[in-house]
């Protein structure tokens, strides 16, 4: 990857200086495994660092063309397939998931416990595509503990996305819980995106990795992106850990790697919320896309409107938006955090920049009012106690000169 001159972009390179010896701090005594990190300005790349070990036994530094499980970085993704696929005409975003999954008609909603059994209602209005977006349709992930329908989640959690499974069985037996809530009164980070993932194979009328290799990677040159890794491939996938307790990464067994299992395996499955591998070049091409308003070197992905309005903050009504017990400071749309406001903000950013991350602490950010991207990979969960998100981010901004 070829790195230009900082000052060529309007950044300073005494103070992108600064990044490496923050980042060198995580990983030593191997806090954390490797790490990447990548800035973009006015198209040009400025900053690639690498810092660590990709696989810690193996003593084996972080590489360039490293692969690694993004995790909920695929949520974007597939909520921009899902989008090609409503700018072709081919639905509303009003229509019930029901129309496209029929397990969907028999949902109900939670509405408190009775002297026997839970009280369940019809949903009103039935959830749509729309709702699935925002996460705004009543299904979860099971971080909650404010209702008993999260203990069906973290139950129903344990079964379901094994790679072996039908994606339509993993994503009717999603279907087969209540919702939470009536849709489009509140929202939950959820399962969502995996049956926007359904929906995709249904709608197009072919699986879900096939779809994205030929309308998304192929265009784009993501060559490195699927949901499965290849054998020939096996030696650049980072090894991923999880901790016992803090500054002690430890490798879990392939099989038992969260929602996603041993990504060598080919999968029935394909996790729309956190399913993909990746590269940070290939990851690059799509924010770059993105950034573009939608158009690559050759065509446009997705329009401009489409993309601005996804890029939109569709939840003031449900603010401050929570996932578990964690309070965040921004909207969201369909399919990304968005920024709303400079000074509910907890971080350096500009209004409208939007961006997502994954379990495993991958992270990325678009923000068009500076023309800037920020990318980082690593393999660690869970995403606390490191602040390695934060400090990059603000290492990345504080370098821009004009």
């Amino acid at each position: 990857m070829h790195i230009h001159a900082p000052e060529s972009a309007g950044m300073h390179p005494n103070r992108l200086g600064r990044i490496a010896p923050v980042m060198q701090e995580f990983v030593k005594d191997n806090q954390l495994p490797g790490i990447m990190t990548l800035i973009q300005r006015r198209g040009k790349v400025v900053h690639l660092g690498k810092y660590g070990m990709m696989d810690i036994a193996a003593g084996k530094p972080m590489q360039e063309d490293a692969l690694f499980r993004i995790y909920s970085m695929t949520k974007p993704i597939v909520s921009v397939a899902l989008m090609m696929l409503y700018e072709e005409g081919r639905f509303s975003l009003q229509d019930p998931v029901a129309k496209f999954i029929p397990a969907f008609a028999k949902t109900k909603v939670y509405a408190g416990a009775a002297p026997m059994s839970p009280r369940l209602v019809d949903p009103n209005p039935p959830p749509t595509l729309y709702h699935l977006l925002t996460h705004t349709a009543g299904l979860s992930y099971g971080w909650f503990f404010d209702s008993p329908v999260e203990d069906l989640y973290r139950q129903i959690g344990q079964t379901i996305f094994k790679r072996h499974q039908p994606l339509t069985e993993v994503i009717d037996a999603i279907a087969s819980l209540p919702l939470l809530f009536q849709p489009g009164t509140q929202y939950r980070y959820s399962y969502a995106t995996d049956v926007i993932g359904q929906v995709i194979q249904v709608v197009a009328d072919m699986p879900l990795g096939d779809f994205l290799e030929e309308r998304i990677f192929k265009p784009l040159g993501m060559v490195d992106t699927a949901f499965h890794v290849p054998a020939h491939k096996l030696d650049r996938l980072a090894q991923i850990y999880t901790s016992e307790k803090l500054y002690n990464p430890v490798v879990p067994h392939p099989d038992e790697v969260g929602l996603i299992g041993d990504v060598s395996k080919p999968t029935n499955c394909p996790a729309g919320g956190a399913g993909l591998v990746s590269a940070l070049a290939d990851y690059l091409a799509f924010c770059t896309c993105l950034l573009n308003n939608g158009k690559y070197d050759g065509g446009s992905l997705i329009g401009r409107k489409t993309l601005a309005y996804m890029t939109a903050d569709h939840t003031q009504a449900f603010q401050p938006l929570k996932i578990g017990e964690n309070v965040f400071d921004h909207g969201f749309g369909l399919g990304f955090r968005v920024n709303t406001h400079l000074g509910q903000a907890r971080a350096t950013t500009s209004v409208g920049e939007y961006g997502w991350g994954g379990a495993a602490q991958t992270y990325f950010w678009i923000d068009p009012a500076e023309d800037f991207i920020g990318l980082m990979m690593t393999q660690h969960m869970p995403l606390e106690p490191y602040p390695v998100q934060e400090r990059f981010r603000a290492l990345a901004y504080q370098a821009i000169e004009d």
